[in-house]
């Protein structure tokens, strides 16, 4: 779990690699995304969590590229956190650029989808599965690796004569779509077709194909749901596995709290559209207001759940 420094910084404030700065999403007269700031740490599992139409998939649609944000910012930085100084460069300059040798500062909110994931090395899932589901579990894992098969091929060129450089690039693309098969445990249906994989192994075969684009930043609209609970851990340990195994920072919505509470470091609550609470799962699960937004309480009685919060808390350790 992600921990205080010694001034009080958690890890998310000290080592971001997004940092999502006064977001607003607006539809006409509806304001989906409320002045929405947080940061997504990097190696960190974050989770943003809320009521239904709080506004969540429409972050990660602006995340990733898909709506382009009324007002904000959405600053991704490879390798490192960029500098106040690096992101006005950036902003000056254009829609990206190089900051020394290793790390790149990205603009997400003014590149389309294509180069967030194809660029930024930001991949999604959806809450609705959208597998390929007439061809088989394999050749939806090297779909996944098109981009990167058409440089190598020169644009078709080095395929058609079958030189060196594409065969080699070939083997590697099956050798990465067998070891996430294997690790998701789908290498006996890899000739399947992937319509027929029952639901949860659905699930699993979209998060092995986000993987195979090799992203730094992995984004899972409700990778849980319809899950059951023997479902769920083997998701809970497959997300923890990807995060150590290969410092994938991922971010996920999510509403089943069990997953949530087992393998965040930092979660982010929002309610109609706004930040009502933003911290360790700890700290988040006992705020009055996240309490009041999940039973459905008015804003003017948030503080009698504090006060029943406080009196169950005051009769424990009298008891």
């Amino acid at each position: 779990m992600a921990t205080s420094s010694a001034s009080g910084a958690h890890r998310w404030d000290a080592d971001p690699i997004l940092s999502v700065e006064h977001l607003f999403m607006r539809f006409g007269g509806l304001i989906a995304v409320n002045d929405l700031s947080f940061k997504v740490g990097r190696g960190d599992i974050t989770a943003l969590i809320g009521p239904n139409g709080a506004g969540k998939t429409t972050v990660f649609n602006c995340i990733t590229g898909f709506y382009k944000p009324s007002e904000g910012r959405l600053v991704l930085g490879h390798g490192r956190a960029p500098t106040p100084d690096e992101v006005a460069e950036v902003t000056r300059i254009g829609e990206r650029s190089l900051v020394g040798r290793e790390a790149g500062v990205f603009l997400l909110e003014r590149m389309p989808d294509h180069r967030v994931s194809g660029e930024a090395k930001v991949a999604r899932t959806f809450q609705n599965i959208r597998l390929f589901t007439g061809m088989t579990v394999l050749e939806n894992l090297m779909v996944a690796q098109h981009n990167a098969l058409m440089a190598a091929s020169g644009y078709s060129l080095k395929g058609l004569f079958g030189l060196p450089g594409w065969a080699g690039a070939q083997r590697a693309a099956v050798e990465k779509a067998k070891y996430w098969l294997d690790k998701v445990s789908l290498m006996d249906r890899a000739d399947d077709p992937a319509g027929d994989l029952p639901y949860g192994a659905q699930r699993r075969l979209e998060i092995a194909r986000a993987m195979c684009s090799d992203p730094i930043l992995l984004c899972l609209d409700e990778p849980a749901a319809g899950l059951n609970p023997r479902e769920s851990l083997e998701l809970n340990t497959l997300l923890r596995s990807i995060r150590a195994e290969h410092g994938t920072s991922i971010l996920l919505i999510e509403h089943d709290m069990s997953v949530v509470m087992e393998i965040s470091d930092h979660v982010v609550v929002l309610d109609y559209g706004t930040k009502i609470s933003d911290g360790t799962p700890e700290a988040v699960k006992s705020d009055p207001r996240v309490i009041a937004a999940y039973l459905g309480v008015d804003e003017d009685a948030v503080e009698e759940v504090e006060a029943e919060i406080h009196s169950e808390e005051a009769t424990g350790a009298s008891s």
